[in-house]
């Protein structure tokens, strides 16, 4: 844990919590613009961490978790918790993935003080969150029209980093590489341990996302210690991937699926068949191995070669692995 805390020109004490605006470039109509951060800090030493949301400015699911959080008022017994629940404003604004120079935000870290928008953002968030930090939890959802399974993505060949993925409780834990780039390629080479939780879909509140992100944060926070632990009814093993493809579309029609999210597949099973709007059958989408949809393409059109279903393989573990889904759908949607 830190000693001490500055946010923002704004000190932070152990034993107290307050909200700060980071300021960020205005917009062109002389609007100010700030990220938005609460801070939680215990009188006991202990690891920092950050949960952060909306790197991405369309992916609402992780506003909602943390903004559930800071409401839980969380009761921080050790450590120091910042919770930051729009990282790329901009975005958010816009209802937009991007910034307004069209960068992905999360390509652009560690960011430059004299690069572009994204990378002055990107440098804003590293300097005045991340530096501090021992542990992080970054919010994803898929892209607009794709839902993802929720999962954690992280590099689980770090033991430390596979507890936590352990501990955030969803069954899907993928052994995902670090993106040039990224905010978790630039906390990591900074020694801040992160994990990605990926669930539901762009510009959209998906419940059981939401739900189990809450739930997640927290077992993770208590594992660190930052909370008390408390007793759980029901465990969910995780199980962890090392490889996932995307099934692309050999042709451009119109969809029939047939199979959901979180749904087991076999080796050679149609997936969905792309049709013309003259009713002909132009493609049949087939699995090409058995595993898990852990993402999936909504909207019933497709173009030739985009992306349809992304099945994550578990070898012998995907009977266990299917069980494990409809646990957490159970021990959520009640």
């Amino acid at each position: 844990m830190v000693n001490s805390l500055t946010i923002a020109g704004t000190d932070v004490l152990p034993g107290t919590q307050c909200q700060i605006n980071i300021p960020v470039a205005k917009l062109y109509t002389d609007t100010e613009l700030s990220i938005p951060v609460h801070v939680q800090r215990a009188v006991k030493k202990g690891p920092t961490v950050f949960v952060s949301a909306a790197v991405h400015g369309d992916e609402l699911n992780g506003i909602e978790i943390i903004r559930r959080l800071i409401k839980a008022n969380l009761k921080v017994i050790r450590g120091t918790l910042i919770l930051v629940p729009m990282v790329n404003v901009y975005g958010v604004l816009n209802q937009s993935r991007y910034l307004p120079d069209r960068r992905d935000l999360n390509r652009c870290f560690p960011g430059s003080a004299k690069g572009s928008l994204a990378a002055r953002l990107a440098q804003d968030f590293m300097e005045n969150v991340v530096q501090y930090c021992d542990y992080g939890i970054d919010i994803h959802t898929g892209a607009i029209h794709r839902s993802n399974l929720p999962q954690i993505r992280a590099d689980l060949s770090d033991e430390k980093t596979l507890e936590l993925a352990q501990a955030f409780g969803v069954p899907v834990l993928l052994n995902s590489v670090l993106r040039d780039g990224s905010l978790r390629e630039a906390a990591t080479s900074r020694g801040t341990r992160i994990l990605l939780y990926e669930a539901g879909e762009a510009l959209r509140f998906d419940e059981l996302s939401i739900q189990t992100g809450v739930k997640g944060v927290q077992k993770v926070l208590m594992g660190l210690g930052l909370l008390r632990k408390r007793s759980s009814r029901r465990k969910i093993e995780p199980y962890i991937a090392n490889k996932s493809e995307w099934i692309r579309a050999a042709g451009s029609g119109f969809v029939h699926e047939f199979v959901k999210l979180g749904e087991q597949v076999e080796k050679g099973q149609i997936l969905a068949e792309i049709n013309s709007p003259l009713g002909d059958l132009i493609h049949k989408a087939v699995s090409t191995r058995s595993g898990i949809i852990i993402g999936k393409q909504n909207i019933p059109l497709v173009q030739e070669g985009d992306a349809m279903f992304h099945i994550a393989y578990f070898g012998k573990d995907e009977d266990d692995v299917a069980e494990h889904i409809e646990i957490m759908h159970d021990s959520i949607i009640l």
